[in-house]
């Protein structure tokens, strides 16, 4: 009872920061609309929320597994055991990213609870330093990380039931925020159509049962509809464009490597062009006739 009732208090944390959560959004959206990439960086509890985040992003949405990475201190080995001793080092965290070859239109994502890890503190500096875009996660509003994060989220998750255990509170913040940031930055970049993903990776017999559901409540289509389309294109965003449009799969495939994949987008130029030929073709036969056309000679 204690600990549920501790827990209640982490939504109401992160529902105070939704405005630097909001700001962040933009900045991961925009950076990898310019071909950058979300990259975190962690170590213990924040390291292995950040990679399970990282890890859903290809199967969910459809993106290369480059575009949201997790760097974390310790390497693989630290997903399955505890490695604390290599969170101390702030030249290691900047190595990591450095490895990664961090650039200008990369966004670094520093998850700490306490906000004073060693490894997360050298790799936001380095990042900073090398022009990209960093976000610090934390509990810790004092944090010394701050000054090396263009933005911070900080939620007031309280002390833990345990004492010092931030896999509890902070550790259900950090997920919180971490699903946020990574889902409302793909919706933004048109990866998930109203509330269905579009983009998710039919990769074994459930899957692909779901990718036919999702076709048929978004488009209205039959189910031998659905598949027909999906057959036909091999692509779930593909499929979903042909069957709201009537275009063929050529022209589904054109209309979005116009808009870089964003299916609003695709769908909502489709849509104009097709008002825009409405109207020419309704300007042409309401056009009044010039005097003496059509008359006998």
């Amino acid at each position: 009872m204690v600990m549920n009732r501790e827990d209640r208090l982490v939504p109401r944390a992160v529902g105070r920061e939704l405005a630097p959560i909001a700001r962040a959004v933009e900045v991961i959206a925009k950076s990898i609309e310019q071909g950058g990439r979300l990259i975190y960086v962690g170590a213990g509890t924040s390291g292995r929320l950040a990679a399970l985040d990282a890890a859903e992003c290809p199967p969910t949405f459809g993106v290369p597994s480059r575009l949201v990475q997790a760097v974390v201190a310790g390497g693989r080995r630290a997903l399955t055991r505890a490695a604390e001793g290599v969170e101390d080092s702030p030249s290691q965290g900047a190595n990591d990213l450095a490895a990664r070859k961090i650039g200008a239109r990369d966004v670094v994502v520093g998850v700490t609870a306490s906000g004073s890890t060693p490894y997360v503190l050298g790799a936001l500096r380095f990042a900073r330093k090398r022009g990209a875009k960093t976000v610090l996660l934390t509990s810790n509003r004092n944090s010394p990380a701050r000054r090396a994060a263009h933005i911070t989220i900080a939620p007031r998750t309280g002390a833990e039931l345990i004492a010092g255990s931030t896999r509890m509170k902070a550790g259900t913040a950090q997920k919180l925020i971490l699903n946020m940031l990574s889902t409302a930055a793909m919706i933004r970049l048109g990866r998930v159509y109203k509330n269905w993903m579009v983009d998710l990776n039919m990769s074994n017999a459930k899957l692909r049962s779901r990718g036919l559901r999702i076709l048929e409540e978004a488009t209205g289509a039959s189910a031998a509809e659905a598949k027909r389309a999906l057959s036909q294109s091999g692509s779930l965003r593909v499929a979903l464009m042909m069957l709201k449009t009537g275009a063929s799969v050529p022209q589904a495939r054109r209309c979005l490597q116009r808009t870089g994949g964003n299916l609003w987008q695709a769908l909502a130029a489709h849509s104009a062009a097709s008002v825009k030929e409405a109207r020419a073709k309704r300007s042409i036969t309401t056009a009044p006739r010039k005097p003496g056309l059509g008359k006998k000679i």
